[in-house]
């Protein structure tokens, strides 16, 4: 399924009860019906698209273990990131990203990768992802 197949396909409902989405279709806003997908949704791929931030209402997906936000426009690492508790993998590389909040991952973060960014300090608060097993920061102005 191509991505604008993908993209009708969810904003239809057909895609109800699904672990998995890989979606790149040059999105400039979140399509509020992934957050319909909450009660399967594991794994999000957004990467290749142009967005700039996510919903408040984001940390409603609970089963989220991995998430993929490469190549977008991110200028800032969403803190509502903190609220999916069972997130362990989180990739943002190749954004615009300058600035990380003190607390904006939950502690299960075992993978974070923030290469290609314009990150200058990372928040004292990632010394406490007692579970973080892989950060990867190359090609930011640390």
């Amino acid at each position: 399924m191509n991505s604008m197949d993908t993209l009708e396909a969810l904003q239809s409902g057909q895609l109800k009860g699904i672990k998995r989405l890989d979606l790149a279709a040059g999105l400039t806003e979140f399509p509020s019906q992934i957050l319909d997908l909450a009660d399967s949704l594991e794994i999000l791929n957004l990467t290749n698209n142009q967005l700039k931030s996510l919903p408040d209402e984001f940390g409603c997906l609970q089963n989220l273990r991995i998430a993929f936000f490469s190549n977008n426009c991110f200028e800032e690492l969403p803190t509502v990131l903190s609220h999916c508790l069972n997130l362990s993998m989180v990739g943002f590389k190749s954004n615009q990203i300058t600035t990380i909040a003190d607390h904006a991952l939950p502690s299960s973060v075992r993978w974070l990768i923030l290469t290609d960014n314009q990150i200058e300090r990372v928040p004292a608060s990632f010394g406490q992802l007692k579970h973080l097993q892989k950060l990867m920061l190359a090609g930011n102005q640390l």
